[in-house]
């Protein structure tokens, strides 16, 4: 069964302004993997936010070599919204919070 990832339009805007190509693309590889595999995705892809009891998750592009996350959460059975785009958090780990607040955020607007 194909999965359903849409974009915050924030997302979408911190997607778009990273200036490394490579690593645009690199998050493109990881959203088709989600697409694909959905909630089965597993580790070193995907791993649920430390410390976080919103429901978020981070993508890890290139199995975790990449300095930036995804951060996103499912919504019904099907479908995953990506929500923010994060530093990794050993490149930035303040950075790395304020964006996974933001994301929660981000999130609760849509739910209410």
């Amino acid at each position: 069964m194909p999965f359903l990832v849409v974009w915050h339009p924030g997302a979408e805007t911190e997607r778009d302004s990273i200036a490394d190509q490579r690593e645009v693309v690199a998050i493109g590889h990881a959203i088709e993997k989600l697409e694909v595999h959905g909630y089965n995705l597993r580790f070193p892809h995907r791993r649920a936010v430390r410390g976080s009891n919103s429901g978020l998750w981070e993508l890890r592009p290139r199995g975790g070599k990449s300095r930036w996350r995804p951060i996103y959460r499912r919504v019904g059975k099907t479908t995953f919204v990506v929500l923010a785009i994060a530093p990794e958090a050993e490149v930035d780990r303040p950075a790395f919070d304020r964006t996974v607040q933001e994301a929660a955020m981000r999130f609760a607007d849509l739910d209410s």
